[in-house]
């Protein structure tokens, strides 16, 4: 049976780990060929190691896909623009790029460094804008392309002890916005993820953070204050569906043909909950399952519901030919 990403080529950033890796997965397992671009560091961005990207790729050769590697640091525009060159060079196209590249400096803000605030903002914004300007060189001139940016509920709500990270989610939300409308009228859709999941980069958060955001009404999925019956049902997806391959099939989703006209639009995901972010949080909508979402699900239901009556702020023009537009 043909994938939903046959003949696709999709690029991720920070795909050697975590939900990166479960999104390189998920989108080879539907037939695109992938390029995995991760510099292995820590959480906190000290250090290299090539092994989870080669790891990844291999997976993936082994179950039958098509995969590269690349090792690039991606807040340089060197660095953005080798994995994009990476895309051409190896596969001959770009149709989807995922940016999850991130790192972690922690620290109260009347505590935190010049270097802690430079040093998250260099990767995790504008290593966003190191992908998304060669690729929307190369899918402006195509008409078409997926571009997926990963936000955070610290950027749409904030978290203690985040005014780095949060801040440069945040900005990752104003971008994803505004290159939405920059490139919808070529086709190109720009959508963003705020995810709510257990990996190595949340698993370095202290626990005095953690019960500092608590004692706020921050929980782990990123909603308001809890009654005691909606706290416990947060701890039971805390412990049962809180792995990073819960976020992997909605991103995958807006890589599809048929999501055309979704631009703009930031989705917190976490457990099998998937929100549609209004321009202020809380999600507006919700899609709920306890479980893991099929794509097929997803193609049911997020046009019919979680999209309904929603509109793209900057369609593509009318005549002109959209795979996946009736």
């Amino acid at each position: 049976m043909a994938g939903l990403l046959d003949g696709k080529v999709v690029a991720l950033t920070g795909a050697g780990r975590g939900i990166g890796r479960e999104c390189a997965l998920l989108a080879a397992s539907e037939g695109a060929r992938i390029v995995v671009n991760d510099p292995g560091v820590n959480p906190d961005g000290s250090g290299h190691d090539d092994g989870p990207a080669a790891q990844v790729v291999e997976e993936i050769k082994k179950a039958g896909g098509e995969a590269t590697a690349n090792f690039a640091d991606v807040s340089t525009m060197e660095g953005g623009e080798s994995i994009i060159k990476t895309a051409l060079d190896t596969y001959g196209r770009l149709d989807g790029l995922i940016n999850l590249a991130a790192i972690l400096r922690d620290r109260m803000v009347f505590n935190m460094t010049e270097q802690e605030w430079d040093d998250v903002i260099r990767v995790d914004l504008k290593g966003h804008f190191t992908t998304i300007k060669p690729a929307s060189v190369v899918m402006r001139q195509q008409r078409s392309g997926r571009i997926v940016n990963y936000s955070s509920v610290s950027g749409l709500q904030g978290n203690s002890g985040q005014a780095n990270y949060g801040a440069a989610k945040a900005g990752v939300g104003g971008l994803t916005r505004v290159c939405a409308r920059d490139l919808g009228r070529y086709g190109v859709t720009v959508n963003a993820i705020a995810p709510g999941a257990s990996t190595r980069l949340t698993a370095t958060v202290p626990d005095s953070a953690r019960q500092l955001r608590a004692s706020r009404g921050i929980t782990a999925a990123g909603g308001g204050s809890a009654t005691a019956a909606m706290a416990n049902r947060a701890a039971e997806e805390a412990a049962n569906m809180r792995g990073p391959e819960m976020v992997a099939p909605m991103t995958i989703y807006l890589l599809l043909d048929e999501a055309w006209n979704i631009n703009g639009k930031i989705f917190q995901v976490a457990g099998g909950s998937i929100g549609l972010v209004n321009e202020q949080y809380p999600p507006v909508r919700n899609l709920y399952k306890h479980g893991k979402w099929t794509l097929d699900e997803l193609r049911m239901l997020v046009p019919t519901q979680l999209m309904a009556g929603t509109v793209n702020p900057a369609p593509p023009p009318a005549d002109m030919e959209i795979p996946g537009r009736d």
